[in-house]
């Protein structure tokens, strides 16, 4: 049993008079639909553990509904068309719960109630990780949704939300990941080092493809997968801290010269990129915002307690965020322990601080940065640019995943 578990039963132990306070009846039966303009800081936070993905508003910290995930062991997220007013999850099902005939099928929400508008179904082999980072892409043209398979060669499923129809499947030997690059255009990430564009016609099928020279090394140096796009743009920061970026609206994906996230000293010191997704980018600013940590090699998926920012015009740190014990924040509402009083002070500091490991930032001008935490999946709500932090997400679920802002 790890320290953290064993100083669990001790606090809530000396906490547990605050887990007595009245908590006011449920009303059922009300049923509630979303504005039809979607909030500038809402977020998703989905949870592989209870196969949802729920939304937020992150200025008052209220859930405002949620959506179903399907069977999987990547945290699924949604995809969201502000276009179409449709929120899209791929999943997998089981004719017996988890086992018997598989189906895998892209769901269709309406983005306003929530309920459900349709169905795809696919090929039954997308591609399921620990992460669920790029497995599924939305378009630009927001009718096209591409989603990756492994079964275990590579391919693509390409779907038509217009006509509701699955259009076909593209064969990507040696390439993964789906990055959208346009309307009609997504990139991959390939193991020789290098990166390919596919482009898609009219209809869905494929158009073309162009790949890139080799600019990085999958044995010395790999990169993460969890890339932040700019248009056509992706950014990719490698295990050991440099960062690279890849256009892929050239005609062939076109790579720059990476540089470095840490200084020397910063390196020797122990100072790591890592996270289930632990870059979040405010293109507006220009600003990136990195989990970091003190590890050695291969943890490039431990969570930090601090948030680096960097001006990527300079090419330089301008900001550190530290982050607010999120075990607290989770804990807080199985107590009955208010934000800010006594009890949560105490919480938060006797219990270790885990850090997070997943970011995502809104998109206008007063942006605000959420960091997550996969053990406990509370999310802290920070003001990106100050770093303040502003309040916490507390129950979004039992298992942390990715996070969304649409």
């Amino acid at each position: 049993m790890t320290g953290r578990a064993r100083l669990l039963p001790v606090l809530l132990a000396c906490l547990g008079g605050a887990a007595s306070a009245q908590v006011a009846a449920e009303r059922i039966g009300d049923v509630a639909s979303l504005p039809s303009e979607m909030g500038a800081h809402w977020v998703w936070a989905s949870d592989s553990v209870l196969n949802r993905s729920a939304l937020f508003d992150g200025d008052s910290g209220r859930m405002l509904g949620m959506v179903d995930g399907g069977v999987g062991v990547s945290p699924l997220s949604p995809h969201i068309s502000r276009i179409r007013g449709e929120v899209y999850v791929v999943e997998t099902v089981y004719s017996r719960g988890h086992r018997g005939e598989r189906t895998d099928l892209v769901t269709i929400y309406d983005a306003v109630t929530l309920a459900v508008k349709g169905e795809v179904v696919i090929p039954p082999r997308r591609a399921d990780n620990g992460n669920g980072v790029a497995l599924a892409a939305l378009l630009d043209c927001h009718r096209f949704l591409v989603v990756l398979n492994q079964n275990p060669g590579r391919s693509v499923s390409v779907v038509d939300l217009e006509t509701r129809a699955f259009v076909g499947e593209i064969a990507t030997p040696g390439c993964a990941l789906v990055l959208p690059a346009s309307e009609t255009r997504f990139g991959m990430l390939c193991g020789d080092g290098t990166a390919e564009a596919i482009t898609l016609d009219a209809a869905g099928h494929e158009a073309g493809r162009a790949r890139s020279e080799k600019f990085f090394d999958a044995t010395r140096d790999p990169l993460t997968e969890k890339g932040v796009r700019d248009g056509a743009r992706w950014r990719f920061a490698s295990f050991e801290g440099w960062l690279h970026e890849i256009d892929f609206g050239s005609a062939a994906p076109l790579p720059a010269k990476p540089w470095s996230l840490f200084t020397e000293a910063e390196r020797q010191a122990g100072w790591r990129i890592g996270g289930l997704q632990h870059l979040a980018l405010h293109a507006p600013s220009g600003r990136l915002y990195s989990v970091v940590h003190q590890g050695g090699p291969g943890s490039h998926k431990d969570p930090g307690r601090e948030v680096w920012v960097y001006d990527l015009a300079a090419r330089a740190r301008v900001q550190r965020i530290e982050l607010a014990n999120l075990t607290a924040a989770f804990l807080r509402p199985r107590l009955g322990i208010e934000a800010g009083s006594i009890p949560d002070r105490v919480l938060s500091a006797l219990l270790p601080n885990p850090g997070a490991d997943t970011l995502a930032v809104t998109r206008d001008e007063a942006p605000l940065l959420f960091a997550g935490e996969r053990e406990s999946g509370a999310v802290g709500v920070y003001d990106a640019t100050t770093g303040a932090h502003l309040r916490d997400l507390e129950e979004t679920g039992i298992g942390g995943g990715l996070l969304v802002v649409p």
